[in-house]
């Protein structure tokens, strides 16, 4: 009886034993990871994007977009900062991203603090929330501990999103990274702050169809006029234009508004609203009557914090660069 006492503790030890293992590799980050080796880390960085965001408040989207666009090839590893030919920086979508100045301002100033210590990885997922809090949006806790990637191939990037993306194509590439339907919702309402150049969606605009006025038929009819006006079928393709009218500078859920008005820039956006899969996502940060609401602020910190843990580096994994355009 005795016997059978001790095997079963023992058995009950071991599981225990094999969960807090299992739950321990999963948790590569966490919150206060320098809280004993660098404990100024994070207002460092916060301290480094207020400042150029006070120059120049287009960093805030862009350090914001830069994160995603990291953490959605080889992992939130940094990898999208490193210079060279045929790195992710030279990829077709990438070539818009804007903010460099900042990280490297950071990591320079945390290089003096604490030396090697803290990784270009952590600074871009610290500073993408700094951004969306300089923008009136939510606060969250960044869980931190990622290691810097020493791989960075613009062919990689063919995982990136793209703007004429379906639905289901982008579903595929969320859920590749662990992410799901909501998460896909939540994530590209981000684009509440923001711009895009005129050479991503004026497209739409002229020639979409061979019916009607010849523009995408998802379009509000006088949301196009508007459009137009901003970009002519034979002018600037580099101009930019606010991805949520009217709220651009503010982060807010207004970019929900847009959509179920038929004022989404993007095409891929726009279908976050026509298709019927995710539509009562949209619905849900809109507060439609019968359907259980979300909070889109609450929804977007968690979604943030589960983008920012995609295929994380730590223990010996990767470096602590000592910049963070360069490998060591």
């Amino acid at each position: 009886m005795e016997s059978s006492h001790l095997i079963q503790t023992y058995h009950l030890v071991f599981l225990l034993l094999t969960l807090s293992v299992s739950y321990v590799h999963c948790q590569a980050t966490r919150v206060g990871f320098y809280s004993k080796t660098c404990p100024r880390a994070e207002s460092i960085v916060r301290s480094t994007v207020q400042t150029h965001f006070r120059s120049n408040p287009t960093v805030a989207p862009g350090l914001l977009r830069m994160h995603f666009h990291d953490c959605f090839v080889q992992g939130c590893d940094a990898s999208v900062l490193i210079d060279g030919p045929n790195t992710e920086k030279t990829a077709g979508p990438n070539l818009g991203l804007r903010g460099y100045e900042v990280i490297d301002d950071a990591k320079t100033q945390l290089e003096a603090a604490c030396p090697g210590v803290v990784s270009c990885a952590d600074i871009l997922a610290l500073a993408a929330r700094d951004s969306v809090v300089l923008t009136n949006g939510p606060n969250w806790q960044v869980p931190t501990g990622r290691r810097d990637g020493q791989v960075s191939l613009a062919s990689d990037t063919t995982n990136l999103p793209g703007f004429t993306d379906s639905i289901d194509v982008q579903k595929q590439k969320f859920s590749a990274k662990g992410l799901n339907a909501q998460d896909l919702v939540t994530l590209v309402g981000g684009h509440t702050i923001g711009t895009s150049a005129c050479q991503f969606f004026r497209y739409r605009l002229y020639n979409f169809t061979t019916t009607g006025n010849g523009a995408d038929p998802s379009i509000n009819p006088s949301f196009i006029s508007q459009l137009q006006a901003l970009c002519p079928q034979n002018g600037d393709v580099t101009r930019r234009v606010g991805l949520d009218t009217g709220s651009e500078n503010r982060f807010d859920a207004t970019f929900f508004s847009n959509l179920r008005n038929g004022r989404g820039v993007l095409e891929s956006d726009q279908k976050l609203w026509t298709d019927a899969s995710t539509k009562t996502l949209v619905q849900r940060f809109l507060g439609i009557r019968g359907l259980l609401g979300l909070s889109f602020n609450v929804e977007f910190g968690r979604s943030m914090v589960k983008m920012s843990n995609i295929g994380v580096k730590s223990g010996t994994e990767g470096e602590i660069r000592k910049v963070c355009s360069a490998i060591n």
